[in-house]
């Protein structure tokens, strides 16, 4: 049924078995004191799964481009038989692997590298602003130009079977094209053609020095920078790159410094494909075929079907989704359940702006391949999960994945727990298809999933001769006290969530975290005559369309301290609050609750003015309490206890914990 993503295809001398590569990631294990092992089965695994290509995580041509602690220098020895151990790993499994090669230029610190960063010209970044780049001589060019050759041969003789090199998302490749970071009036800067000529002596250098190795490049289509290099600019350096040799244009989009998001979970599948297409028509006007590789928000095979089928590219990248789920691939063709992502970053991108070993929310054994291996147990035994959250549904999936005998309990007529609200905030959909894989795959699993049944002391021997028990019920909204908060027109999130209806025009909502700022986004999100693509697009100044019909809410979000939407992850927050403002959602922080009356809430300001915010309809949102009602009885048993998700503690409490702690409380039990 998709004809195109699974035909074979070729990027220079290198055949490939799909269209679908596996897109840089960078993963915090890379310089792991294992000698290559956890990322070796990281993408074996992938490998195993299907992925087309696999391209590494970046890894810096010399020690000055390092992105930070965790990335592996090329010029450093002692990393090179590491190296080789991943691409063993994935010729193992059948597959074909790329290095990513990969230089920081200003977007980096002498924190991490012991040394000064360098750019184009002494521009500091947003990302630190404290230690603006050294200028680059022209020696230094030309040396670092001769560090890209010589990674591209290392990369070859280590067995990789291709190189990409990373001249987007603002990196110094990218940042030598752009007129905001490149001020050089040398034969490095000025118009656009000396500006791309760095990024044309990297390809020239590589295909000099490594002729035989098939050469990818990740260009921008479009820095979404004000002021930056134009798509027209862009589109012309395609054609510089083709004609320099390079074998396919992997096209990106933004930088980390823009203010327009391109891969949170609001940003539409598939919003950016319109660049790669504009990439293809740039070169079929000159009659030059290199492959086109589209990215950034392709979360099913389907759409990317449909991408290649509309001739925008010959292949597509998915970076997340191979996290989310490695056989992504493979599962697809056969009809098997498929972990999609959520685009919700917690675990993945925002580790990696970090130190912490990337991850995924919904597919915690990510990463950790080695530590959850998936080897059955000799023994089978039985085990019962209560509560068919994130944290149950993990743990009853896992547990059964081992060869255990399970049977999950859940009291509401569906599983999912909170995601069952999420799912309903717009650009969430997908959280209602993590709900869709767990049931599907339990099922598949022969998980027995008893719905609408309730544990409680009158009918605790359902659980029956459990050799564990996993207790995993969640959270229940914590309650306010506050004068006033009794009154009927006061209800808490969960009723909002899933009664946007019963509430009035004027809603206040008591409470500034990501569950205040998803009810915002849900209630005001007002409708469109556009399809989600061009309205986000539209919205982001970058299609033509009419603004979005605003909603006939007034809506205001209180915080008592900290600020709106603090514990949300570190590259969703800003985008999430962005759209809020943009759709004239009031945001007040620093308040101090006095009452609820019938007229709205009273409150004292920053300021330390007395105000009334008026409401229609109040809603609280002020965190959640577990419920550990089950815990004294379960206890008493005897049977072996883990207490997992909200059950284990509300504070901090979010699905990238919920989901982990269920896997590791199917393998402290099951093995």
């Amino acid at each position: 049924m998709l004809p195109r993503v699974f035909q074979p295809g070729a990027i220079g001398r290198m055949r490939l078995p799909n269209r679908i590569v596996m897109g840089s990631m960078h993963l915090n294990l890379e310089t792991c004191d294992d000698g290559g092992a956890a990322v070796a089965a990281f993408y074996a695994e992938r490998a195993r799964g299907g992925a087309g290509l696999i391209v590494t995580g970046g890894c810096a041509v010399n020690r000055q481009g390092s992105g930070g602690r965790g990335y592996v220098v090329l010029s450093d020895r002692a990393r090179h038989d590491a190296l080789a151990r991943w691409a063993d790993a994935v010729h193992a499994e059948g597959g074909r692997i790329a290095l990513q090669l990969f230089h920081a230029g200003r977007l980096t610190s002498s924190r991490y590298t012991g040394l000064p960063p360098l750019g184009p010209s002494t521009v500091a970044s947003r990302m630190f602003p404290d230690e603006p780049p050294v200028a680059m001589t022209a020696g230094q060019i030309e040396d670092t130009i001769a560090d890209f050759a010589r990674a591209a041969v290392l990369a070859g003789e280590l067995g990789f079977d291709a190189v990409e090199v990373m001249g987007s998302e603002g990196y110094l490749v990218n940042q030598f094209g752009s007129p905001l970071t490149n001020t050089r009036t040398d034969e490095w800067g000025g118009d656009a053609r000396r500006r791309n000529r760095f990024a044309v002596a990297v390809v020239s250098a590589i295909r000099d020095s490594a002729p035989a190795l098939p050469v990818l490049f990740r260009m921008s289509g479009d820095d979404l920078m004000p002021g930056s290099s134009t798509v027209d600019e862009q589109r012309a350096l395609a054609v510089e790159l083709a004609l320099a040799g390079v074998h396919a244009l992997n096209v990106g989009v933004g930088w980390h410094e823009s203010r327009i998001p391109t891969v949170q979970s609001l940003v539409p599948p598939g919003a950016w494909s319109h660049y790669s297409a504009g990439v293809k028509l740039a070169l079929a006007a000159e009659r030059l075929t290199v492959p086109v590789i589209t990215a950034n928000r392709f979360t099913r095979l389907a759409q990317a079907e449909q991408a290649l089928a509309d001739g925008q590219a010959d292949f597509v990248s998915m970076a997340r989704p191979l996290l989310a789920d490695p056989a992504i691939v493979t599962k697809t063709r056969t009809g098997a359940p498929v972990n999609i992502c959520i685009a919700c970053n917690e675990a993945c991108i925002d580790r990696s702006l970090g130190e912490e070993p990337v991850s995924c929310v919904v597919n915690p054994r990510a990463g950790r391949e080695l530590v959850f291996s998936q080897v059955r147990v000799r023994k089978a035994r039985q085990y019962a999960v209560i509560g068919g959250g994130p944290a149950g549904m993990e743990a009853a999936r896992a547990l059964r994945s081992l060869g255990h005998r399970v049977e999950l309990f859940e009291a509401s007529g569906e599983l999912g727990g909170q995601f069952r609200l999420a799912r309903l905030v717009p650009g969430k959909a997908d959280f209602g298809a993590t709900i869709g894989y767990f049931t599907d795959e339990l099922a598949r699993l022969g998980v027995r999933v008893r719905l609408a049944t309730p544990i409680t002391a009158d009918n605790l021997e359902l659980i029956g001769q459990a050799d564990g028990v996993v207790l995993a019920t969640g959270v229940t909204p914590r309650e306010l006290d506050l004068p006033g908060a009794d009154l009927p027109h006061v209800v808490h999130y969960q009723r909002a969530f899933l009664e946007p209806e019963s509430l009035g025009r004027r809603v206040v909502i008591i409470g500034g975290g990501g569950i205040a700022v998803d009810l915002a986004h849900l209630l005001g999100h007002g409708p469109s005559p556009l399809d989600a693509r061009t309205r986000f697009l539209a919205e982001h100044g970058l299609a033509e369309g009419p603004p979005p019909v605003p909603s006939p809410r007034s809506l205001t979000i209180l915080r008592r301290r900290g600020r709106i939407g603090a514990g949300m992850g570190r590259s969703t927050r800003w985008a999430a609050v962005d759209a809020l403002r943009r759709q004239g959602t009031a945001l007040l922080t620093g308040v101090q609750y006095e009452a609820i009356t019938p007229d709205g809430v009273h409150i004292t300001d920053e300021t330390g003015t007395p105000r009334t915010i008026p409401a229609d309809s109040v809603v609280v949102a002020i965190g959640q309490e577990p419920r550990t009602d089950l815990l004294p009885l379960l206890a008493r048993t005897g049977v072996p206890l883990q207490v997992i998700g909200g059950s284990s503690g509300a504070t901090g409490l979010n699905a990238t914990r919920a989901f982990e702690e269920g896997l590791r409380a199917a393998y402290t039990l099951g093995r």
